[in-house]
């Protein structure tokens, strides 16, 4: 909602070839030296979800908050404007999103069961583990909500299962099913809490909590790799929990290392970009909506 089109390309070609190619050589390749070190990521959790997420943090911070934005909120996002009624940022399509929510589920067993690379025992395992970590975010996001908003809701729920799916994803391929549904409710109670401090807390303006789902939702779920990695899973891959503290040590240096390459470096990229092709729009353009602005089409005509 803020920033141009074209420079929104030119970031993303920088970025993929910059941050994302480096990170996804350093750990999955046989030659990278965060696999040297023994750092493990079945599915993406460190080199997709924390990478982006870590970005779409600095993303927030250069570009800035939307024009009449008051920070902090209490409870939701609203729009301030002094000849106007307040605004309250809210889905405009419910079922679109429990729909949107339920393809990205379904699509998800092909993303972590297809890394194993085959049709064998350890895609079912990671296809069995996906489901309960999902699951298991999506009722402790909810169960969050009924604690801090006093209502439980769909939107949460289906937020909760993005989360879930995140968090499982570094280690879908080497921890148990029960492993997993304790990974899911905590990613739920961490990123629900991230989330709630950002909008009630901090003066980021991260539009579709990122942050909070996708680079915390990582993080959690690539340590929790070093906690519950199960040799039964997949042989020579231990963590904490059976024995291995080494494991959860590799971890944790990948998470570290990947995390502040990737804000350092989309920050420096964001501020190079805006040299060559200014990132935010003119404010008449933001007012109008980027729809229009950007693309000169709109999704509704209500009129």
């Amino acid at each position: 909602e803020r920033i141009k089109f074209r420079s929104l390309l030119i970031f993303v070609l920088l970025w993929s070839t910059l941050i994302y190619v480096p990170i996804a050589h350093w750990v999955w390749n046989p030659d990278g030296w965060l696999r040297g070190l023994g750092a493990i990521d079945f599915a993406g959790g460190i080199v997709v979800h924390i990478s982006a997420g870590i970005s779409a943090l600095a993303a927030a911070l250069v570009i800035g908050r939307r024009n009449g934005c008051e920070i902090p909120w209490k409870s939701h996002m609203k729009i301030i404007d002094k000849t106007k009624p307040s605004i309250e940022f809210k889905p405009t399509n419910i079922p679109y999103v429990i729909l949107g929510a339920a393809l990205l589920w379904f699509g998800w067993f092909g993303f972590n069961a297809g890394s194993a690379l085959a049709a064998n025992d350890l895609a079912v395992s990671a296809l069995v583990t996906t489901n309960l970590g999902a699951a298991g975010a999506a009722v402790s996001w909810m169960l969050m909500d009924w604690v801090i908003k006093g209502k439980p809701s769909a939107v949460g729920i289906a937020i909760g299962a993005v989360v879930g799916l995140v968090a499982i994803t570094p280690s879908a391929g080497y921890v148990t099913a029960s492993s997993a549904i304790i990974i899911g409710l905590l990613a739920g109670v961490i990123s629900n809490l991230v989330s709630n401090w950002r909008l009630g807390r901090s003066r980021i303006d991260d539009t579709l909590d990122v942050f909070a789902c996708h680079g915390v939702g990582g993080i959690w779920g690539s340590i929790a790799t070093g906690l519950f990695a199960s040799g039964a899973i997949q042989a020579g891959y231990n963590g904490l929990l059976f024995g291995n503290p080494d494991q959860l040590i590799a971890q944790i240096i990948a998470v570290a290392v990947v995390a502040v390459f990737s804000f350092v470096g989309s920050f420096v990229l964001l501020k190079l970009v805006n040299k060559i092709s200014p990132l935010r729009v003119r404010p008449e353009a933001e007012d109008a909506g980027l729809d229009l602005s950007e693309h000169g089409e709109e999704a509704y005509q209500l009129e």
